[in-house]
Protein backbone atom coordinates (compact mmCIF):
# COMPACT_ATOMS: atom_id res chain seq x y z
CA UNK A 1 0.00 0.00 0.00
CA UNK A 2 1.36 3.63 -1.06
CA UNK A 3 1.35 6.42 1.98
CA UNK A 4 -0.43 9.03 1.41
CA UNK A 5 2.16 12.26 1.44
CA UNK A 6 1.25 14.92 3.82
CA UNK A 7 -1.60 17.48 2.62
CA UNK A 8 0.49 20.73 3.61
CA UNK A 9 3.50 19.22 1.70
CA UNK A 10 1.84 18.63 -1.20
CA UNK A 11 0.52 22.46 -1.09
CA UNK A 12 3.42 23.65 0.00
CA UNK A 13 1.92 25.02 2.48
CA UNK A 14 2.30 25.53 5.97
CA UNK A 15 0.09 24.20 8.67
CA UNK A 16 -1.62 27.48 10.05
CA UNK A 17 -2.19 28.80 5.94
CA UNK A 18 -5.39 30.11 5.96
CA UNK A 19 -7.78 29.72 3.24
CA UNK A 20 -6.48 32.11 0.72
CA UNK A 21 -3.37 30.74 0.84
CA UNK A 22 -4.53 27.44 0.32
CA UNK A 23 -6.58 28.20 -2.62
CA UNK A 24 -3.56 29.84 -4.36
CA UNK A 25 -1.49 27.32 -3.61
CA UNK A 26 -3.68 24.78 -5.48
CA UNK A 27 -4.93 27.20 -8.05
CA UNK A 28 -1.13 27.29 -8.94
CA UNK A 29 -0.91 23.31 -8.58
CA UNK A 30 -3.77 22.82 -11.02
CA UNK A 31 -2.76 24.88 -13.69
CA UNK A 32 0.43 23.24 -14.06
CA UNK A 33 -1.24 19.43 -14.04
CA UNK A 34 -4.23 19.98 -15.12
CA UNK A 35 -5.43 16.92 -17.36
CA UNK A 36 -6.46 19.46 -20.24
CA UNK A 37 -3.03 20.92 -20.00
CA UNK A 38 -1.04 17.99 -20.12
CA UNK A 39 -3.14 14.95 -22.29
CA UNK A 40 -2.13 11.48 -22.19
CA UNK A 41 0.22 12.66 -19.30
CA UNK A 42 -0.46 9.66 -16.50
CA UNK A 43 2.03 11.39 -13.94
CA UNK A 44 0.66 15.20 -14.41
CA UNK A 45 -3.11 13.39 -14.01
CA UNK A 46 -1.38 11.98 -10.80
CA UNK A 47 -0.47 14.85 -9.58
CA UNK A 48 -3.72 16.95 -10.39
CA UNK A 49 -5.48 14.66 -8.42
CA UNK A 50 -3.02 14.45 -5.70
CA UNK A 51 -3.41 18.04 -5.20
CA UNK A 52 -7.63 18.28 -5.71
CA UNK A 53 -7.06 16.05 -3.05
CA UNK A 54 -5.37 18.23 -0.33
CA UNK A 55 -7.06 20.58 -1.42
CA UNK A 56 -10.73 19.80 -0.94
CA UNK A 57 -9.42 18.56 2.77
CA UNK A 58 -8.21 21.80 3.76
CA UNK A 59 -10.67 24.14 2.67
CA UNK A 60 -13.33 22.39 4.50
CA UNK A 61 -12.83 22.74 8.46
CA UNK A 62 -14.68 19.83 9.48
CA UNK A 63 -12.41 17.36 7.32
CA UNK A 64 -9.37 19.77 8.47
CA UNK A 65 -9.91 19.59 11.41
CA UNK A 66 -9.83 15.41 11.71
CA UNK A 67 -6.99 15.10 9.47
CA UNK A 68 -4.84 17.87 11.80
CA UNK A 69 -5.86 15.36 14.52
CA UNK A 70 -5.79 11.92 13.49
CA UNK A 71 -3.67 12.18 9.56
CA UNK A 72 -5.02 10.44 7.06
CA UNK A 73 -6.82 7.75 9.34
CA UNK A 74 -9.37 10.34 10.81
CA UNK A 75 -10.51 10.53 6.70
CA UNK A 76 -10.60 7.01 6.13
CA UNK A 77 -14.23 5.63 5.92
CA UNK A 78 -17.61 7.05 6.91
CA UNK A 79 -18.17 6.62 10.29
CA UNK A 80 -17.15 10.29 11.27
CA UNK A 81 -20.57 11.16 9.22
CA UNK A 82 -18.85 13.25 6.86
CA UNK A 83 -19.13 12.69 3.28
CA UNK A 84 -15.17 12.69 1.92
CA UNK A 85 -15.82 12.31 -1.63
CA UNK A 86 -14.54 15.15 -3.98
CA UNK A 87 -16.73 16.75 -6.64
CA UNK A 88 -14.03 17.99 -9.02
CA UNK A 89 -16.22 19.92 -10.91
CA UNK A 90 -17.46 21.96 -7.94
CA UNK A 91 -13.55 22.45 -6.80
CA UNK A 92 -12.52 23.53 -10.26
CA UNK A 93 -15.36 25.25 -11.24
CA UNK A 94 -14.59 27.49 -7.64
CA UNK A 95 -11.08 28.14 -8.03
CA UNK A 96 -11.43 28.87 -11.80
CA UNK A 97 -14.67 29.74 -12.59
CA UNK A 98 -14.91 28.93 -16.11
CA UNK A 99 -10.82 29.21 -17.39
CA UNK A 100 -10.83 25.18 -18.57
CA UNK A 101 -14.34 24.84 -20.50
CA UNK A 102 -14.73 21.15 -20.37
CA UNK A 103 -15.46 21.46 -16.85
CA UNK A 104 -18.83 22.54 -15.13
CA UNK A 105 -22.13 20.67 -13.84
CA UNK A 106 -25.02 21.58 -15.19
CA UNK A 107 -24.45 26.03 -16.54
CA UNK A 108 -24.20 26.27 -20.32
CA UNK A 109 -22.71 29.70 -20.92
CA UNK A 110 -23.76 31.16 -24.16
CA UNK A 111 -21.07 32.71 -25.99
CA UNK A 112 -21.42 36.18 -26.47
CA UNK A 113 -20.97 37.63 -29.88
CA UNK A 114 -18.07 38.66 -31.64
CA UNK A 115 -17.31 42.66 -31.72
CA UNK A 116 -16.35 44.29 -34.97
CA UNK A 117 -14.72 47.22 -36.27
CA UNK A 118 -15.58 49.18 -39.55
CA UNK A 119 -13.28 51.45 -41.19
CA UNK A 120 -15.12 54.92 -41.88
CA UNK A 121 -13.35 57.40 -44.19
CA UNK A 122 -14.23 60.97 -43.90
CA UNK A 123 -13.23 64.25 -45.31
CA UNK A 124 -11.56 67.17 -43.28
CA UNK A 125 -14.59 69.08 -44.30
CA UNK A 126 -16.54 66.56 -42.53
CA UNK A 127 -14.57 66.22 -39.32
CA UNK A 128 -14.66 70.16 -39.10
CA UNK A 129 -18.25 70.65 -39.43
CA UNK A 130 -19.73 67.20 -38.24
CA UNK A 131 -21.66 64.89 -40.25
CA UNK A 132 -24.45 62.08 -39.72
CA UNK A 133 -23.91 59.17 -42.08
CA UNK A 134 -25.37 56.04 -42.71
CA UNK A 135 -23.30 52.76 -42.88
CA UNK A 136 -23.89 48.95 -43.98
CA UNK A 137 -22.12 46.79 -41.81
CA UNK A 138 -22.03 42.73 -42.38
CA UNK A 139 -22.80 40.91 -39.55
CA UNK A 140 -24.30 37.64 -38.26
CA UNK A 141 -28.44 38.53 -37.26
CA UNK A 142 -30.35 36.15 -35.78
CA UNK A 143 -32.49 34.09 -38.29
CA UNK A 144 -35.28 35.99 -39.09
CA UNK A 145 -37.52 32.72 -40.29
CA UNK A 146 -37.05 30.37 -37.54
CA UNK A 147 -35.99 33.34 -34.89
CA UNK A 148 -32.81 31.63 -33.92
CA UNK A 149 -33.94 28.20 -33.25
CA UNK A 150 -32.46 26.71 -35.97
CA UNK A 151 -35.40 24.30 -36.70
CA UNK A 152 -37.58 24.70 -39.78
CA UNK A 153 -40.90 27.03 -39.51
CA UNK A 154 -44.10 24.84 -37.86
CA UNK A 155 -41.51 22.53 -36.30
CA UNK A 156 -39.73 22.69 -32.32
CA UNK A 157 -37.05 21.81 -31.12
CA UNK A 158 -36.13 18.05 -28.82
CA UNK A 159 -34.66 17.69 -25.91
CA UNK A 160 -31.12 15.77 -25.99
CA UNK A 161 -32.15 12.35 -24.85
CA UNK A 162 -28.76 11.69 -23.84
CA UNK A 163 -28.01 14.47 -21.48
CA UNK A 164 -31.76 15.17 -20.76
CA UNK A 165 -31.47 19.23 -21.73
CA UNK A 166 -28.36 19.78 -19.56
CA UNK A 167 -25.98 20.03 -22.47
CA UNK A 168 -22.91 17.88 -19.99
CA UNK A 169 -22.83 14.84 -19.67
CA UNK A 170 -20.85 13.13 -16.35
CA UNK A 171 -17.73 11.22 -16.02
CA UNK A 172 -16.95 9.12 -12.71
CA UNK A 173 -13.40 8.26 -11.71
CA UNK A 174 -13.10 6.59 -8.91
CA UNK A 175 -13.92 9.40 -6.51
CA UNK A 176 -13.50 12.03 -9.04
CA UNK A 177 -16.80 13.55 -10.92
CA UNK A 178 -16.14 15.80 -14.00
CA UNK A 179 -18.62 16.74 -16.67
CA UNK A 180 -18.18 17.60 -20.20
CA UNK A 181 -20.26 18.50 -23.13
CA UNK A 182 -22.64 16.61 -24.20
CA UNK A 183 -20.94 15.03 -27.64
CA UNK A 184 -24.24 14.00 -29.24
CA UNK A 185 -25.85 17.86 -28.85
CA UNK A 186 -22.48 19.35 -28.43
CA UNK A 187 -23.39 21.00 -25.13
CA UNK A 188 -26.50 22.99 -26.88
CA UNK A 189 -29.01 20.92 -24.50
CA UNK A 190 -31.06 20.57 -27.63
CA UNK A 191 -31.30 18.52 -30.87
CA UNK A 192 -32.83 20.07 -34.18
CA UNK A 193 -34.12 17.25 -35.95
CA UNK A 194 -35.63 19.85 -38.97
CA UNK A 195 -33.60 22.51 -40.09
CA UNK A 196 -33.99 25.45 -41.01
CA UNK A 197 -33.34 26.06 -44.69
CA UNK A 198 -32.50 30.05 -44.33
CA UNK A 199 -29.62 29.13 -41.88
CA UNK A 200 -29.17 25.45 -41.94
CA UNK A 201 -30.25 25.31 -38.54
CA UNK A 202 -27.49 27.62 -37.08
CA UNK A 203 -30.28 30.28 -36.47
CA UNK A 204 -28.25 32.71 -37.32
CA UNK A 205 -27.41 34.03 -40.59
CA UNK A 206 -25.01 36.54 -42.11
CA UNK A 207 -27.07 39.54 -43.25
CA UNK A 208 -26.26 43.65 -43.82
CA UNK A 209 -27.18 46.31 -41.61
CA UNK A 210 -27.72 49.57 -42.33
CA UNK A 211 -26.75 52.06 -39.21
CA UNK A 212 -27.05 55.99 -38.83
CA UNK A 213 -24.24 57.57 -37.30
CA UNK A 214 -23.99 61.17 -35.96
CA UNK A 215 -19.46 62.08 -36.63
CA UNK A 216 -19.20 64.63 -33.82
CA UNK A 217 -17.10 68.22 -34.75
CA UNK A 218 -13.32 67.79 -33.94
CA UNK A 219 -13.03 63.65 -34.27
CA UNK A 220 -9.76 63.10 -35.04
CA UNK A 221 -7.83 60.55 -37.17
CA UNK A 222 -8.27 57.11 -35.66
CA UNK A 223 -11.24 58.10 -33.25
CA UNK A 224 -13.36 55.21 -32.37
CA UNK A 225 -16.79 55.24 -31.97
CA UNK A 226 -18.16 52.13 -30.18
CA UNK A 227 -21.96 51.06 -30.96
CA UNK A 228 -23.07 49.22 -28.09
CA UNK A 229 -24.85 45.99 -29.02
CA UNK A 230 -24.26 46.29 -33.07
CA UNK A 231 -21.58 43.14 -34.02
CA UNK A 232 -22.79 39.72 -34.03
CA UNK A 233 -25.53 38.40 -32.47
CA UNK A 234 -24.72 36.13 -29.85
CA UNK A 235 -25.92 32.50 -29.47
CA UNK A 236 -28.64 31.33 -27.57
CA UNK A 237 -29.77 34.86 -26.15
CA UNK A 238 -26.75 35.84 -25.37
CA UNK A 239 -25.83 39.79 -25.25
CA UNK A 240 -24.78 40.38 -29.17
CA UNK A 241 -21.26 41.89 -29.71
CA UNK A 242 -20.30 45.43 -30.43
CA UNK A 243 -19.28 47.58 -33.25
CA UNK A 244 -16.19 49.72 -33.33
CA UNK A 245 -16.22 52.50 -36.03
CA UNK A 246 -12.81 53.73 -36.77
CA UNK A 247 -12.38 57.00 -38.02
CA UNK A 248 -9.83 57.46 -40.69
CA UNK A 249 -9.62 60.98 -42.30
CA UNK A 250 -9.12 61.55 -46.15
CA UNK A 251 -5.72 63.44 -46.64
CA UNK A 252 -6.82 67.73 -47.82
CA UNK A 253 -5.11 68.98 -50.82
CA UNK A 254 -4.89 73.25 -49.31
CA UNK A 255 -4.68 71.91 -45.35
CA UNK A 256 -2.73 69.49 -42.84
CA UNK A 257 -3.56 68.81 -39.28
CA UNK A 258 -1.32 69.41 -36.24
CA UNK A 259 -3.94 68.39 -33.11
CA UNK A 260 -6.47 71.11 -33.28
CA UNK A 261 -4.28 73.85 -35.53
CA UNK A 262 -5.00 74.01 -39.50
CA UNK A 263 -1.67 74.64 -41.59
CA UNK A 264 -1.87 76.24 -44.84
CA UNK A 265 -0.04 77.79 -47.24
CA UNK A 266 0.18 81.52 -49.38
CA UNK A 267 2.19 82.86 -51.71
CA UNK A 268 2.81 86.87 -51.71
CA UNK A 269 4.83 89.32 -53.55
CA UNK A 270 8.23 90.56 -52.31
CA UNK A 271 6.40 94.14 -52.22
CA UNK A 272 3.78 93.11 -49.71
CA UNK A 273 6.40 90.74 -47.86
CA UNK A 274 8.34 93.90 -47.52
CA UNK A 275 5.42 96.64 -46.84
CA UNK A 276 3.03 94.65 -45.17
CA UNK A 277 -0.26 93.66 -46.39
CA UNK A 278 -3.82 92.26 -46.14
CA UNK A 279 -4.44 89.04 -48.12
CA UNK A 280 -7.50 86.90 -48.20
CA UNK A 281 -6.96 83.37 -48.22
CA UNK A 282 -9.36 80.13 -48.06
CA UNK A 283 -10.14 78.27 -44.42
CA UNK A 284 -12.48 75.84 -43.98
CA UNK A 285 -14.95 78.52 -42.76
CA UNK A 286 -14.92 80.26 -46.50
CA UNK A 287 -12.70 83.40 -46.69
CA UNK A 288 -10.24 85.11 -44.24
CA UNK A 289 -8.81 88.51 -44.21
CA UNK A 290 -4.73 87.92 -43.35
CA UNK A 291 -2.45 90.45 -41.82
CA UNK A 292 0.80 90.39 -43.25
CA UNK A 293 3.37 92.15 -41.21
CA UNK A 294 5.80 94.74 -42.73
CA UNK A 295 8.93 92.84 -43.34
CA UNK A 296 7.94 89.42 -43.58
CA UNK A 297 10.51 86.51 -44.64
CA UNK A 298 10.04 83.61 -46.68
CA UNK A 299 9.10 80.90 -44.41
CA UNK A 300 7.48 82.82 -41.72
CA UNK A 301 4.08 81.72 -39.99
CA UNK A 302 1.41 83.84 -39.77
CA UNK A 303 -1.58 82.58 -37.55
CA UNK A 304 -5.00 83.67 -37.35
CA UNK A 305 -6.73 82.38 -34.01
CA UNK A 306 -9.41 80.50 -33.89
CA UNK A 307 -9.50 79.31 -37.65
CA UNK A 308 -8.30 76.16 -37.19
CA UNK A 309 -10.36 72.45 -35.83
CA UNK A 310 -12.88 72.65 -33.83
CA UNK A 311 -12.17 70.96 -30.34
CA UNK A 312 -14.02 67.68 -29.97
CA UNK A 313 -17.23 68.64 -27.63
CA UNK A 314 -16.24 72.15 -27.25
CA UNK A 315 -16.87 75.67 -28.16
CA UNK A 316 -13.80 76.72 -28.93
CA UNK A 317 -11.36 76.29 -31.88
CA UNK A 318 -7.53 75.61 -32.50
CA UNK A 319 -5.72 78.08 -35.29
CA UNK A 320 -5.34 78.91 -38.82
CA UNK A 321 -1.41 78.74 -39.21
CA UNK A 322 -0.52 80.33 -42.73
CA UNK A 323 3.11 79.48 -43.86
CA UNK A 324 4.31 82.50 -46.53
CA UNK A 325 5.99 82.19 -49.41
CA UNK A 326 7.45 84.71 -51.50
CA UNK A 327 7.20 85.26 -55.15
CA UNK A 328 10.09 86.47 -57.66
CA UNK A 329 8.89 88.64 -60.15
CA UNK A 330 9.97 87.30 -63.25
CA UNK A 331 9.64 89.38 -67.10
CA UNK A 332 10.48 93.08 -65.74
CA UNK A 333 10.22 95.58 -67.92
CA UNK A 334 13.58 98.36 -67.92
CA UNK A 335 11.63 100.71 -65.42
CA UNK A 336 11.00 97.92 -63.12
CA UNK A 337 14.56 96.50 -63.31
CA UNK A 338 15.70 100.47 -63.27
CA UNK A 339 14.21 100.72 -60.01
CA UNK A 340 15.05 97.54 -58.78
CA UNK A 341 18.29 98.63 -59.48
CA UNK A 342 18.30 101.97 -57.81
CA UNK A 343 16.75 100.15 -54.44
CA UNK A 344 20.00 98.01 -54.84
CA UNK A 345 21.82 100.66 -55.01
CA UNK A 346 20.61 102.43 -51.90
CA UNK A 347 21.40 99.63 -49.98
CA UNK A 348 24.30 99.41 -51.16
CA UNK A 349 24.30 96.12 -52.85
CA UNK A 350 25.45 95.35 -55.90
CA UNK A 351 23.27 93.60 -58.51
CA UNK A 352 26.66 91.65 -59.75
CA UNK A 353 28.13 90.81 -56.40
CA UNK A 354 28.90 88.15 -55.64
CA UNK A 355 27.93 88.57 -52.24
CA UNK A 356 24.28 87.49 -51.50
CA UNK A 357 22.42 90.87 -50.71
CA UNK A 358 18.48 91.06 -49.63
CA UNK A 359 17.38 90.02 -53.77
CA UNK A 360 19.56 87.07 -53.90
CA UNK A 361 18.47 85.36 -50.66
CA UNK A 362 15.05 85.91 -52.04
CA UNK A 363 15.63 84.59 -55.29
CA UNK A 364 17.37 81.95 -53.70
CA UNK A 365 14.58 81.34 -51.35
CA UNK A 366 12.27 81.32 -54.54
CA UNK A 367 14.39 78.40 -56.48
CA UNK A 368 14.24 76.47 -53.12
CA UNK A 369 10.54 76.45 -53.23
CA UNK A 370 10.59 75.21 -56.80
CA UNK A 371 12.79 72.35 -56.08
Amino acid sequence: MVQKRDYYEILDVHRDADEDEIKKAYRKLAIKYHPDKNPGDKEAEDKFKEATEAYDVLRTPEKRQRYDQFGHAGLEGTASGFDFGIDLDNIVNEVFGDVFGGFGRTQRRPKQGRSLQYPLEISLEDAFNGKEVTIEVPRIETCSECNGSGAERGTTVETCPQCYGRGQVIQSQGFFTMSRPCPRCRGAGEIVQNPCRNCSGHGRIRAKRELKLKIDKGVHNGFEYRLRGQGDVGAQDAPSGDLLVVIQIKPHERFSRDGNDLITAAKISFVQASLGSTIEINSLDGPQKLNVPAGTQYGDQVRIHGKGMPKYRSSSYGDLIVQIGIETPTNLNEQQRKLLEHFAELQDESVESEHKGFWDKLFQHDDDDKK
